[in-house]
C-alpha cells in the first residue's frame, strides 16, 4: 500500500497532484493500493468527499482505477503520467513481450518501444528555450501549438474554469476553450501585451489558467516589453497556482525578442510552433514546463497518439540546422518587419490608427466591421472582421501583412482613408 505519509493536500487537487508526484518519481509502484477514503481524510484532517473528489480526478487523468469498496482504488499499470523509460532488455535476452512487427518488414524500421522524442531535437528545443530565458529541463514534442496548449489545459483543469485570454485574442484559442467547456475572462491588451491594471482585475476572479502570446500577438501584432514583462511578473507572482501558458507561433519570424512570464513559476508551459516559419505541414510544436504538466501531457500522449511521427521530427532537426534555411528564416524576418512598417507607415499617414509591434498582422480600429470588410472586398482586398477575435474590446479589421508589398500597403491604405472616409461623411 502506498504510504499515507506520501500523500499530503488539504484540497483535492493538492491531493492528487501529491500521488502523481510519488507515481512519476518511482515512490509508487504499479497495482500499488491506495490508504482508504476514510483513512487518508483522518490523516490529513480533511472530509471524506474532499478526498473522494481527488481519487475521481486520478481517475479522469488516467493514473488509477477504482476497483469498489471491497478492492479499493489502485495505481494503474498503465498510468498516464509520464515514467522512466524502460530499460534495454540484457544481452542475450531475446524481445517476445513488445508486440512489434519484424523491422526487417518494415520500411521505417522506428518500433513501439523506443524513445517518444527525436535526442536531437530535444537538444536544439533546449538550447533555444535556455538562450530566451525559458527553463528547459522538461521537454516535449506535440501536434503543433493548440494540441500543446489543448493538452495543458485537459490535463490541469476541468469544465467550467476560468482562464484569462488576451482581447482580442486567438480565434483557435477561443474556440479550443468553449470545446473544452472553458470560461474565457478577456484582459485588454495594448501594444506592450497584457495591461496590468485589466490583469490585477480579471485576477480577481479566480481564474485557473492564463493564455499569453509573448509576441506577435495575433491580432494585434502586440510585442511584450521588459518593463512590461517586471509589472505583469509581479502580479504573477501572488497567483502561484495559475497555470501561464505562453504561445510562441511565430518564434523566430516574429520581429520582437523573446520576453517570458514563466521564469520561476510552479506551474506554467511555452508552446512554440514551427508552423509559421518552417511550415504549417510539419504539425509540430516544441513544448518546456514544469516537470508535472510535462509529465501529464507526455503521459498522456502515451495513451493516445503515442508519439509525434520521428519522420517530421528529424526533418525539423535538419531544417533547423541547415544554414540555407537560417538564412532564409532571418530574411522573412527583416520582410516582415518592413512590410508591417510599411502599411502602418501609410495607414497613419492617412489618419488612421493602426497597431502592429510584431508578427504577421496588423489590427486597425473602425466603427463598424462589416461594411468595411464589404467595401474592401470590392475593391479586391480580403481582410478579417474583428468579431471572432473580441470579447469586450471595441471594433476592428485584421490585416495579414506576410504577402504585402510596400507598393500594395499604399494602395491598401488609400482604398481603407477612402472607405473610412465615406462612412465618417455618411454619419
Amino acid at each position: 500500500m502506498l504510504e499515507q505519509s506520501s500523500i499530503t493536500g488539504r484540497t483535492a487537487v493538492k491531493i492528487a497532484e501529491s500521488v502523481e508526484e510519488a507515481v512519476a518519481a518511482g515512490r509508487a509502484g504499479a497495482g500499488e493500493l491506495l490508504p482508504s477514503v476514510r483513512a487518508l481524510a483522518a490523516h490529513l484532517g480533511v472530509s471524506g468527499a474532499t478526498v473522494a473528489a481527488a481519487f475521481r480526478l486520478l481517475q479522469e487523468r488516467g493514473v488509477v482505477t477504482s476497483e469498489g469498496r471491497r478492492r479499493g482504488t489502485r495505481i494503474r499499470a498503465a498510468s498516464s503520467v509520464a515514467a522512466p523509460a524502460e530499460a534495454p532488455l540484457p544481452k542475450g535476452v531475446r524481445d517476445l513481450a513488445t508486440g512489434n512487427p519484424d523491422p526487417g518488414f518494415l520500411a521505417d524500421r522506428r518500433l513501439y518501444n523506443q524513445e517518444l522524442n527525436d535526442r536531437e531535437l530535444v537538444r536544439v528545443a533546449r538550447a533555444q528555450f535556455a538562450a530566451e530565458g525559458v527553463p528547459a529541463a522538461q521537454i516535449a514534442v506535440v501536434s503543433g501549438a493548440l494540441d500543446g496548449i489543448e493538452r495543458a489545459l485537459r490535463e490541469q483543469l476541468r469544465p467550467g474554469d476560468r482562464v484569462l485570454v488576451e482581447d482580442p485574442c486567438f480565434t483557435g484559442v477561443l474556440d479550443l476553450l468553449h470545446a473544452l467547456a472553458l470560461v474565457p475572462v478577456p484582459v485588454e491588451v495594448d501594444d506592450e501585451g497584457l495591461l496590468p491594471t485589466a490583469l490585477e482585475r480579471a485576477l480577481r476572479g479566480g481564474a485557473k489558467a492564463l493564455i499569453v502570446t509573448p509576441r506577435a500577438q495575433n491580432p494585434t501584432g502586440a510585442a511584450i516589453t521588459p518593463r512590461r514583462a517586471r509589472a505583469l511578473r509581479a502580479l504573477l507572482e501572488k497567483q502561484g497556482d495559475l497555470l501561464v501558458i505562453e504561445d510562441d507561433h511565430a518564434g523566430p519570424v516574429a520581429g520582437a525578442a523573446y520576453v517570458t512570464l514563466v521564469a520561476g513559476r510552479a506551474r506554467w508551459a511555452v508552446v512554440r510552433s514551427v508552423s509559421k516559419f518552417l511550415g504549417p505541414d510539419l504539425r509540430l510544436a516544441l513544448m518546456a514546463g514544469d516537470a508535472q504538466t510535462i509529465a501529464r501531457v507526455a503521459g498522456r500522449q502515451t495513451l493516445g497518439i503515442r508519439w509525434v511521427s520521428h519522420i517530421l521530427q528529424r526533418r525539423v532537426v535538419a531544417l533547423l540546422r541547415d544554414r540555407v534555411v537560417k538564412a532564409k528564416l532571418a530574411k522573412a524576418e527583416r520582410a516582415y518587419a518592413e512590410r508591417r512598417a510599411a502599411l502602418l507607415r501609410e495607414l497613419r499617414a492617412r489618419g488612421i490608427e493602426a497597431h502592429g509591434m510584431s508578427g504577421l498582422n496588423v489590427w486597425v480600429p473602425v466603427s463598424e466591421e462589416t461594411s468595411v470588410v464589404q467595401a474592401l472586398f470590392q475593391r479586391g482586398w480580403a481582410v478579417n472582421a474583428g468579431e471572432r477575435y473580441r470579447l469586450a474590446s471595441p471594433p476592428a479589421i485584421r490585416v495579414t501583412i506576410a504577402a504585402l508589398s510596400p507598393r500594395d500597403a499604399a494602395r491598401f491604405a488609400a482604398d481603407l482613408a477612402e472607405i473610412v472616409g465615406r462612412r465618417a461623411t455618411a454619419a
